[in-house]
């Protein structure tokens, strides 16, 4: 499997995700939204941006392991907040998890509400691995 990341120069400069990435012979899993609810179904950080991406990570970092990847095949993720000027915060705990010299391409998408009141984020991700 290859994955090959992209910033063509003709594109705007990046700021913490890649524009273009390209797999090719790969296995792709595909991670659902993950809130910030721990394994008893209890919301993590109400009220505490930080504290809920903290766990949506670990959440999605469990769901990676049980497909037998890692955050270093991750190739997109997707970020839905209710106040997406708090992005930086996302981005200082995400950096904690995936690559920042080939970070994921990425979409980030400010929302009214969450499936929960108390919830402010909600990460997709997509991963490739070898067949």
């Amino acid at each position: 499997m290859s994955k090959k990341f992209m910033n063509p120069k003709e594109m705007p400069p990046t700021f913490g995700y890649t524009h273009v990435v390209e797999s090719r012979h790969a296995r792709t899993i595909y991670i659902s939204g993950q809130i910030a609810l721990n394994q008893d179904g209890q919301v993590v950080g109400v009220n505490d941006l930080a504290g809920q991406t903290k766990q949506v990570f670990e959440n999605i970092r469990i769901a990676l392991e049980a497909a037998g990847v890692g955050f270093e095949d991750v190739i997109k993720l997707t970020f839905f907040l209710t106040d997406i000027s708090q992005m930086h915060v996302v981005r200082d705990i995400r950096n904690q998890y995936i690559s920042v010299k080939n970070p994921p391409a990425s979409s980030a998408v400010e929302v009214s509400r969450l499936i929960k009141d108390e919830l402010l984020i909600e990460v997709e991700a997509i991963a490739v691995a070898d067949e």
